[in-house]
Order: structure tokens, then C-alpha cells, then sequence
């Protein structure tokens, strides 16, 4: 969990914000900051204590004493840590609810993709927004910790895209990405593809207000990744098998993975493809189509679904 990591005492940085512009920051001994935020649908924030800016506009925290510096994960005790990230799981699941009923309202069918770095994340969402065009309305929510390179890859396909650095975070939450979702002013019965930040551990614990967790396994890893971090492939709805061009030069066991998959997660859906020949990718696409008919059901007229079949 983060507060094992410390990545939640970072810095956060979404495209087009005010310089003044923060979010809450909790350190692994339960102190928290906060800034102001005037998006629409603000969620609020608490007020810990005061901070200031150093010239890098990293936050820093201004304390009334000379008491030591925060004391993170290493010297917290088993209780106080199961608290703290209890704590800071139920903060993050009502901001996430909040995200799911403004996209449910709206008809837009949200998916959190998910993966180690390199894995393909980004060719993917890339070719499945070509494949897309002038049929559905396509916008993105990048996650990186800094640059924002795939940004510019996804808006130089023509949708509109959002990037979210988390500085030293190791994956988004809900609150960042329902702030980024104000700036992206999606359509109704739209796609929302969220790009969480590479890795397999932490955002298998963050609901984003998505429907479904889709975490992508590319042939250029091991096989054996779904029992080495099963937490994210339970909480996914589909495995995406990336790169299978490349299976002919490897020793990569497709029965194997899917195996391990489908042990942590019986009912784990898998597709094969690669990004970049097409391969497998209409599968992908029919699979997108049922789920965005299933979540429009409760609002009419399902726009998405008609423009992907």
C-alpha cells in the first residue's frame, strides 16, 4: 500500500491547472494537508495545516514547532498502518462513487486500464481510438508520474486527453481523476479510458469510479505475473494478453498465464492481441461494445454502443 511506500506525500500536477492548485496529501503517520481546489463537482478537502511553496511549487508542509520531521511506514506499527490505510481507502471510495454516479448519469462507459510499465498501454488506447473514429466519442485520462508524452500520443489521434502527474505517487485516485474529468467535458454516452500509472501493486486497491479494472499482461513479461501480484489481476474484469506478434521469438507460456490468471480470478475474461498488427483487436472492441450496452441500459439512447458494433 502507498502508505508503505510514502508516495502519498507527492506532488500532483494536472494539465491546465492553477499554480495554486493542490490536492491533500496524507504522510504514513496520519498527518494530513490540504489545498483548494474550484473544479466543478469539488469534493472538498480537509484543512490539516498551513504550507507553502518552494520555487519547484512542491508542497511543503509549515509546522508551529520544531518537532521532528514525519515519521513514515518503517517506525509505524502494524495497528496504526491497518488504520491509516483504512482510513485512506474510505476517503478515496467516496470520492470514487461520487466519479461513478456523475459518469452513470452522464452514460459514459469508464474503464481503468492497468499494468506494469511497458506493457503496451498506450499503443493500445492509440489504436483503439483509430479503429473508433467518427464512430464513438473517445477521451483519455493519462496517469504518468512526470511528462506528459502520452498525452500528446493520445491527442495527436484526435481525442481529447488529460494528464495527470503524480509526481512520486505510484498511481492515480479518485479525486485526482474527478478533477480531470472536469476539464475533459465529456460528452454523454461517451468512452472514457483512464491510463493508470505503470505498476501492479497500488492501484489494484484505488477505485477510480470506473466500471471495470482491464489490466494488460504483454508477452514480454512473465507468465507467472498473475500470482506474483494477484491483487490486481482479482480486481480486473479482463486480462488483455499484449504483443502476441512477439510470441514466435519468445518462450512466453500463453496456457500458463492464463492459468495463473484464472487461479487468482476464476472469472477473469482473457483476449490476445497485439496493438500493433490488429490482431485480436475486434474482439477487444465487441468486448467494449457489450459492456458500454450494459451501462447505458439505464440511460437511452445507448449512442456508444449503436457506433461500436
Amino acid at each position: 500500500m502507498c502508505t508503505t511506500c510514502g508516495c502519498a506525500a507527492g506532488e500532483v500536477k494536472i494539465d491546465g491547472d492553477d499554480p495554486h492548485h493542490g490536492h491533500e496529501h496524507v504522510h504514513a503517520d496520519g498527518t494530513r494537508h490540504s489545498h483548494d481546489h474550484g473544479h466543478d463537482g469539488d469534493h472538498g478537502h480537509d484543512h490539516a495545516h498551513p504550507h507553502t511553496h518552494d520555487s519547484g511549487h512542491r508542497y511543503a508542509p509549515v509546522h508551529s514547532n520544531a518537532s521532528p520531521a514525519h515519521s513514515h511506514a518503517p517506525g509505524i506499527g502494524t495497528k496504526r498502518m491497518v488504520q491509516i490505510e483504512q482510513d485512506i481507502l474510505a476517503k478515496n471510495n467516496a470520492y470514487a462513487q461520487q466519479n461513478r454516479q456523475r459518469l452513470a448519469e452522464r452514460g459514459i462507459f469508464t474503464l481503468n486500464l492497468v499494468s506494469s510499465p511497458g506493457s503496451g498501454k498506450t499503443t493500445l488506447l492509440c489504436k483503439t481510438i483509430d479503429m473508433l473514429n467518427g464512430k464513438a466519442s473517445v477521451a483519455v485520462i493519462e496517469g504518468d508520474q512526470q511528462t506528459d508524452q502520452d498525452a500528446e500520443r493520445i491527442r495527436a489521434t484526435g481525442a481529447k486527453a488529460v494528464q495527470i502527474n503524480t509526481g512520486k505517487g505510484c498511481h492515480l485516485d479518485a479525486h485526482m481523476v474527478g478533477h480531470a474529468m472536469g476539464k475533459l467535458e465529456l460528452p454523454e454516452d461517451s468512452l472514457l479510458m483512464i491510463e493508470n500509472v505503470g505498476n501492479l501493486v497500488c492501484p489494484a486497491a484505488f477505485d477510480l469510479g470506473e466500471v471495470h479494472k482491464v489490466v494488460i499482461l504483454s508477452v514480454t513479461e512473465g507468465e507467472d505475473k498473475p500470482i506474483k501480484y494477484p491483487d490486481m489481476f482479482r480486481a480486473a474484469t479482463l486480462m488483455l494478453l499484449n504483443k502476441c506478434d512477439l510470441l514466435p521469438y519468445l518462450s512466453f507460456k500463453v496456457d500458463a498465464a492464463i492459468e495463473f490468471a484464472r487461479r487468482v480470478n476464476p472469472g477473469i475474461e482473457v483476449i490476445q492481441l497485439s496493438a500493433t498488427t490488429g490482431q485480436g483487436m475486434e474482439q477487444w472492441l465487441d468486448w467494449i461494445a457489450r459492456g458500454a450496452q450494459r451501462s447505458a441500459q439505464q440511460k437511452a439512447p445507448p449512442a456508444l454502443v449503436s457506433a461500436v458494433r
